[in-house]
């Protein structure tokens, strides 16, 4: 049997400890899948006296993180620090340095600076696997790197959020308002004390950024991404989404167009009759389509400690499983000085249906005016539902549009002159409709 894998980790939050816990329980069983063992031998966090629950008495403790890092006493170095830049870059680069393979949950640290660090491993012989990084337990990176080879892939997206999509779950089911999914999120762990992160879509984003350079062999391009968040939201739309046979969820959704790539995160209409309309909860889903295999559905946990623990420990089986000699593949599918340049697709030329939700002045003329502005904007409608409102004592309406499939500029100059008309009562809403498996 071979020599024992020598595993160092930095950071040993929720995610830390339940790795080190993992491979302590199931030690013999993945030394018979590996065919060595796994050992932690090192370890570093901020606080060394703080109870972890796990047993660290024969691992070596290393106050600087970047010093364990370059350690001759290490195969793997396991980075869960999180942040794009400071510790977490400093360590990861320092390991790639000194040939230490490198296993991470850093999604922001691969969005940011993933082209540089897959160079330096690339150069130097060893992996960076990074499984943990999007869509925790779901393992869609050594999918798409590995098992899809030979296909082409059209189009990547799903739920990559499991705040959000535990968010938009409750409002739907119960009812209940934005603000008090929210707060509940928030007292269950789910949602951070400033949630800014994951409501308004950079969690999504940062791996989105991941997926797309998978999927086409582009760059990383994190800030060529269309964003938006969720917190405008409301029960209104949940509602209406409900009479018109829809579910409303965050998606990332990369595609490869004529003009480019086109990558965009933001609320979504998908039918209530699709696969991913009935993923609920924190969990997080990605759709692939390809050439060849068609369209497949990944589905599981997007978050928490065992189930990124459970693909960061799958990221250091593969490594315990490599030999020496092993040529290792490229970090996001082909060599990262072939990677192409991202073109961006130019965001109004995407097609497909909307939802637009207007809350006007109920006066004569304003159904007649907003039906104009449709019409001189090429835009046909499928369906219009209006309902009174008046709950803050004017008279108003709410009119809901669907329309069929047309420009998003369209859309734009439409809702803009409607606004200009003066109709108005309060900020209009537009949710996209996704055709989705």
């Amino acid at each position: 049997m071979s020599e024992a894998l020598r595993v160092g980790i930095a950071g040993l939050g929720t995610v830390g400890a339940s790795v080190v816990k993992v491979l302590a329980g199931k030690a013999a069983e993945l030394t018979r899948q590996c065919g060595r063992e796994i050992v932690v031998v090192a370890v570093s966090a901020r606080d060394r006296s703080r109870d972890r629950g796990v047993d660290l008495a024969k691992a070596a403790w290393f106050d600087d993180p970047v010093a364990l890092a370059k350690s001759d006493g290490i195969d793997v170095f396991v980075e869960l620090i999180g942040g794009a830049d400071g510790p977490a870059r400093a360590c990861v680069e320092a390991a790639l340095d000194a040939g230490r393979h490198v296993v991470t949950a850093n999604k922001a640290l691969l969005a940011r600076h993933g082209l540089e660090l897959a160079a330096i491993a690339e150069k130097n012989g060893v992996l960076l696997n990074y499984e943990a990084a999007v869509a925790g337990g779901i393992p869609v990176i050594k999918t798409m790197r590995e098992a899809l080879a030979g296909n082409t892939v059209s189009r990547v997206f799903g739920i990559l959020n499991g705040t959000c999509n535990y968010i938009l779950t409750r409002m739907g089911a119960e009812g209940l308002t934005f603000e008090e999914c929210l707060k509940d999120a928030q007292r269950l762990g789910y949602a951070e004390a400033d949630p800014t992160f994951d409501i308004e879509g950079y969690d999504t984003a940062h791996k989105l950024a991941i997926l797309t350079s998978l999927a086409f062999g582009s760059r990383i391009a994190p800030d060529d991404i269309y964003l938006e968040g969720i917190s405008n939201i409301t029960q209104a739309d949940i509602r209406a989404a409900s009479e018109l046979g829809y579910r409303i969820k965050l998606l990332g959704v990369a595609q490869r167009t004529e003009g480019g790539i086109e990558q965009r995160v933001h609320p979504t209409m998908v039918p209530t009759a699709s696969v991913i309309a009935q993923v609920n909860g924190v969990t997080n889903a990605v759709a692939i389509e390809t050439d060849i295999v068609g369209e497949l559905l990944l589905s599981g946990p997007g978050a928490g400690g065992n189930a990124t623990a459970s693909a960061v420990i799958g990221d250091i089986a593969d490594i315990a499983k490599s030999r020496p000699g092993f040529q290792h593949g490229p970090v996001f599918g082909r060599p990262a000085d072939e990677l192409a340049p991202y073109v961006r697709a130019p965001m109004r030329s995407h097609e497909g249906g909307y939802f637009i939700r207007l809350t006007v002045h109920d006066r004569i003329g304003v159904f007649a005016a907003i039906a104009g502005r449709m019409a001189a904007n090429g835009i046909s409608l499928q369906s219009i539902v209006q309902h009174a409102d008046g709950d803050n004592g004017e008279a108003e309406k709410t009119v809901i549009l669907v329309t069929a499939e047309t420009t998003e500029a369209a859309v734009r100059k439409a809702v803009e002159g409607i606004t200009e008309d003066g109709h108005l009562t309060t900020k209009p809403q537009v949710i996209r409709i996704e055709r989705a498996g």
